[in-house]
């Protein structure tokens, strides 16, 4: 498995903490695909993400923005997007 950032760890926590997953999040791997395949998320835990994320990083991830696609591509690109705009 790639290596993890710190920044990583905590987005895979609140990940599993979100939505409730039945995974450690130490064992999500930073590169899968979160939505569908891969981790199994669907669009109802995106929501639900993109609230905790909203709540603790003090940004919006709006359901129309077209970059969605790739902000939820991965754990990975999550955490990037949260790193990039986060206010808190």
């Amino acid at each position: 498995m790639p290596q993890v950032s710190t920044a990583e760890r905590e987005v895979a926590q609140l990940i599993a903490e979100a939505v409730n997953l039945d995974v450690d999040p130490s064992e999500i791997d930073p590169e899968q695909a979160l939505y569908r395949e891969g981790l199994g998320l669907d669009s109802i835990d995106l929501l639900e993400i993109s609230l905790v994320i909203s709540k603790k990083y003090g940004f919006q991830i709006r359901s129309g923005d077209p970059d969605n696609i790739k902000t939820f591509s991965s754990l990975r690109a999550l955490t990037q997007t949260i790193e990039t705009r986060r206010t808190k």
